[in-house]
């Protein structure tokens, strides 16, 4: 087993990583991985609406527009 510390292992994996994938590909393969920010448990109500059969009604109107406009490329 191992006997590295956890900022040794995390250095070693970002090294390996950064030479495998290259710059660019690695930092994508990290962003992947941002935790964000934010509470969404508090914050949700802020823009999810409290009605679900509101919220219903506007995802489906949202669906059927999104059918009828061209699709973009």
């Amino acid at each position: 087993m191992s006997e590295d510390t956890l900022a040794q292992i995390h250095q070693k994996g970002l090294e390996i990583l950064f030479r495998e994938l290259g710059p660019v590909d690695a930092v994508k393969f990290l962003q992947l991985y941002d935790k964000g920010h934010g509470d969404y448990t508090k914050e949700r109500s802020q823009w999810l609406e409290k009605d679900p059969d509101v919220f219903l009604s506007n995802f489906l109107d949202w669906k059927e527009k999104r059918k009828e406009s061209p699709k973009k490329v």
